[in-house]
């Protein structure tokens, strides 16, 4: 499958950024969400639990979403998805920004979510043709840097704006920030992919290499949301350290978005996922020992934000690798993967939470990290298995 331009193959770095200005404008949603989640719980009139499946909810949405819109827009401009995508997605903010009640609000997340698949997966199917194989790892991780940005930036902002202009203030911001993307977007060039029909998207899965990748995406994903999702309630009364504290695990995926490239490229996708997931169990393990205190919760956070960005890039270079004939589908049913992951996590979350059992968010994400790195291991030997038993083209 070859994405048809007028101009050259390869992305420029600006490009790139352009692209990654999208990622970031949906990631300071997510993260604006989960730091503001007592305030939207109170105003909302319902409970923690219930206003942390707000993330649910737009999880759910994309990963369902995401194969449908892509096989129904299949003949579009790529650029004119992308475009699209952020304006539904500006929609979905205004009608959160703006919605009196529970349930307009969670309206307003789907119609959200359904503007960040359109949008999203695009966006790295974009940037991981329009470059050259021996920079793939890199171009991606370039996107995904926007997400990253969001949790250095997006979280800390969002929760200072909370504080002085309430929690619907900061939905507004970021409703700014995806048109602005949106417009930014507008200068990319033309870019087309052969359309394919849901049933071809959806027979990918039918590929056991393919299907053991997306297994993995999904189970590494999860525990980190399990905590992330709630996490002013996992880290205690932190008071007005917990914009510090967002600051810091922003800054630890910002520095391990800019290592997982070099470290796949070096040491292959299987095992910077492993060790990601690894050092992921332990920080989460730890997370109640360091319930209200600021040193040790600061490190945890730092090293967690290291090991997550370890998760995602390297499913997305397996990939390429793997479906090379289909790699738009492959990496749109990525980033359904992605949200399934995200979805679980934080309906598991809900679940702690719901119990009154805040304080073993942390224990209940470690659990998930340490079956989350057996599945990752033996879906690698499925997935080796299975690319070794099928025939060579001659």
């Amino acid at each position: 499958m070859i994405i048809r331009r007028s101009s050259n193959n390869v992305l420029s770095g600006p490009q790139l950024g352009i692209l990654a200005a999208g990622t970031f404008a949906l990631g300071v949603d997510a993260f604006v969400v989960a730091g503001l989640l007592p305030q939207i719980a109170h105003d909302l009139e319902v409970t923690p639990a219930a206003a942390g499946q707000l993330t649910t909810a737009f999880a759910v949405t994309y990963a369902v979403g995401s194969p449908v819109l892509a096989a129904a827009t299949g003949r579009w401009d790529r650029r004119t998805l992308l475009v699209l995508g952020l304006a539904t997605f500006l929609v979905g903010m205004v009608a959160q920004a703006a919605g009196p009640s529970y349930g307009l609000v969670l309206a307003g997340r789907v119609v959200a979510a359904l503007g960040a698949a359109a949008f999203q997966a695009n966006a790295y199917a974009v940037a991981g043709l329009l470059t050259t194989e021996a920079r793939r790892a890199r171009s991606l991780a370039a996107v995904t840097a926007g997400s990253t940005l969001a949790a250095l930036l997006g979280a800390p902002l969002g929760v200072l704006l909370g504080q002085c202009v309430g929690w619907r203030g900061s939905l507004w911001v970021v409703a700014g920030l995806a048109a602005a993307a949106g417009a930014c977007v507008l200068l990319l060039p033309s870019a087309h992919v052969p359309p394919t029909s849901l049933r071809t998207r959806l027979g990918v899965l039918a590929r056991p290499p393919v299907l053991a990748i997306l297994v993995t995406t999904v189970v590494v994903v999860a525990p980190m949301n399990v905590v992330l999702a709630y996490l002013p309630l996992a880290l205690g009364d932190v008071g007005g350290r917990l914009v510090a504290l967002l600051v810091v695990l922003g800054v630890g995926q910002v520095v391990g978005n800019r290592l997982v490239g070099w470290l796949v490229e070096r040491l292959g996708p299987v095992r910077v996922t492993l060790a990601g997931i690894g050092v992921t169990a332990v920080c989460l393990g730890l997370v109640g020992v360091a319930r209200g205190g600021l040193v040790l919760a600061g490190a945890l956070l730092l090293v967690l934000g290291l090991a997550s960005a370890q998760l995602i890039t390297p499913s997305q270079f397996r990939l390429f690798a793997t479906a090379p004939d289909v790699p738009t589908v492959a990496l749109g049913l990525n980033g359904s993967a992605i949200y399934v992951g995200m979805a679980l996590g934080a309906a598991l979350g809900g679940v702690v939470v719901g119990a009154g059992r805040t304080t073993s968010l942390g224990v209940v994400g470690a659990v998930s990290a340490v079956v989350a790195g057996g599945v990752t291991w033996a879906a690698a030997r499925v997935g080796r298995r299975a690319s070794a038993a099928q025939p060579t083209s001659p």
